[in-house]
C-alpha cells in the first residue's frame, strides 16, 4: 500500500476512535493471518473496513474473511464489515466496474449466510491518484465523509 492510502487508513483509523472510543481501534488488525485495514472490537461486536484503494481483485481480501468467518475463527456475537471503495472502481460511462460488483456479491452472500454478520459497501468520493501522483486537497473531508456513512451502518 502506498503512502498515501496509508495515510488515509490512519485518518480513517483516528477518526472511527475518536468518534466511537467504545471500540478498541486498530490499523492492520489480523484475522487468521489476515490484515484488515482498520478494525474495532469490543467484548461482543466486531467492526471491520477494508479499503480498497486500487486493488486489481477486491473480492479476495473479504472472501479471505468471510471464510475464516465459516472457519469460526472469529468469535463476537456481531460482526459489521465494511468495504471502502474508491472512485478507482467507476466506470466512466457510470456504475462500477465488475470486480466491485463481485466483491460487492461475495459481501451480500456472506452476510446472508451468517446471521450475526452484516456487510456494507462504502463510497470514499476520490479517485486515488497512481503513484507518486498529487494527493486531492480535499481528501481529508472525504474521509470525514466516509465516516460519516460508516457510522451511519454501524
Amino acid at each position: 500500500m502506498g503512502e498515501f492510502a496509508t495515510d488515509v487508513n490512519t485518518h480513517l483509523h483516528s477518526s472511527l476512535a475518536e468518534r466511537r472510543p467504545e471500540f478498541d481501534w486498530e490499523t492492520e488488525y489480523r484475522v487468521a493471518g489476515t490484515p484488515v485495514d482498520v478494525a474495532g472490537v469490543s467484548t461482543e461486536h466486531l467492526v471491520l473496513v477494508e479499503l480498497e484503494w486500487r486493488r486489481a481483485d477486491p473480492a479476495d481480501n473479504t472472501a479471505k474473511l468471510f471464510r475464516h468467518l465459516s472457519d469460526g475463527r472469529l468469535h463476537h456475537d456481531r460482526v459489521s464489515a465494511f468495504q471502502v471503495f474508491t472512485g478507482y472502481y467507476d466506470l466512466a460511462s457510470g456504475g462500477v466496474s465488475s470486480k466491485r460488483e463481485n466483491a460487492e456479491f461475495v459481501g451480500r452472500v456472506a452476510a446472508d449466510s451468517f446471521q450475526y454478520l452484516t456487510y456494507h459497501p462504502v463510497e470514499f468520493d476520490l479517485v486515488p491518484p497512481k503513484r507518486g501522483g498529487e494527493r486531492p486537497e480535499n481528501w481529508r473531508s472525504v474521509a470525514d465523509e466516509t465516516v460519516d456513512r460508516l457510522l451511519a451502518s454501524l
